[in-house]
């Protein structure tokens, strides 16, 4: 069988990343013009070119100002997920901000799309040691599928020693599916190579040495980007030093890099990649238990 590997995109505005957090005031967010939307249709384009799906994790402070937008997505195809509301750390939100926010964004993208979300990801991966708590949510919430937690080191996020592989993660009252960013095993170390700044600073050929790795070892990789990274023209402000670099790097070439992904393999979104293959195969993933992982 030919692996489907899991193509995500995190739809959130450029004046909403975490890198902005220190130089754009949340209260302003209404003032700007919203870009994420021709961006967001720019990548619909490139995947019905290449006949590939994705799951959209969107925000819901994105979905209720641009609900058009979440029903041409939909309507091509391709899963919709979600990013939370408005693109908190969890850890910030806390354990009932997060229960409150994780409902805000289903209502919001149910009463768009006629369906709740069964798929999430945490802003900036941050559900870490630091959110516990945050499977239990999403288990409450209803949610089956989770594509939060990167399993490196970094200085604002990961699990180091989480799984790279789809994995089972239990909480109380039941488990869900967690898909982790591609990772590359390279000289005994570890590469985060899944996306965002990765995908744009790293050459082609690590993503494709990961995605290799994935399939031998029978399983999907999943990539991911933000529709501000195809978007070179976007407002621009001054980061600074290492944040600015890895914002900034390389925004003209992801349009292009992306391509050359989608062109060599078969993409499709969270769920999709999740269910192929024989029953027997989701049956034998690991399991393992969020306070253990996270505790």
């Amino acid at each position: 069988m030919t692996i489907a590997h899991a193509l995500t995109v995190d739809v959130e505005d450029w004046f909403q990343v975490l890198n902005m957090a220190h130089v754009v005031d949340r209260a302003e967010w209404d003032a700007f013009q919203l870009r994420c939307g021709d961006s967001t249709r720019r990548l619909l384009d490139l995947f019905a070119k290449r006949d590939a799906r994705a799951t959209f994790f969107f925000l819901g402070w994105v979905a209720e100002r641009l609900p058009d937008l979440v029903r041409e997505v939909k309507a091509a195809g391709h899963e919709i997920g979600s990013h939370g509301f408005d693109h908190r750390l969890l850890h910030d939100l806390g354990r009932d901000g997060f229960r409150d926010d994780v409902a805000r964004t289903a209502t919001t993208l149910a009463a768009i799309t006629g369906e709740r979300p069964r798929a999430f990801r945490a802003c900036t991966w941050s559900i870490t040691r630091r959110t516990p708590w945050a499977i239990d949510e999403l288990l409450a919430a209803g949610y089956t599928i989770d594509s939060s937690i990167q399993p490196v080191r970094h200085p604002d996020y990961g699990v180091p020693g989480a799984p790279t592989l789809p994995y089972r993660l239990a909480g109380a009252g039941g488990s869900l599916l967690e898909l982790p960013p591609l990772t590359l095993e390279a000289l005994g170390r570890r590469l985060p190579v899944g996306g965002g700044g990765y995908l744009r600073l790293f050459p082609l050929a690590l993503l494709r040495a990961g995605l290799r790795q994935k399939e031998r070892l029978g399983a999907p990789g999943c990539v991911y980007l933000h529709p501000w990274e195809v978007d070179p023209e976007q407002p621009r402000r001054r980061l600074g030093g290492l944040r600015g670099f890895r914002h900034y790097v390389n925004l003209g070439k992801t349009y292009a890099k992306l391509d050359g992904l989608l062109r060599d393999w078969r993409w499709v979104g969270v769920g999709e990649a999740l269910a192929q293959g024989s029953a027997s195969w989701l049956a034998n993933l690991p399991a393992l238990r969020a306070s253990e992982l996270l505790g």
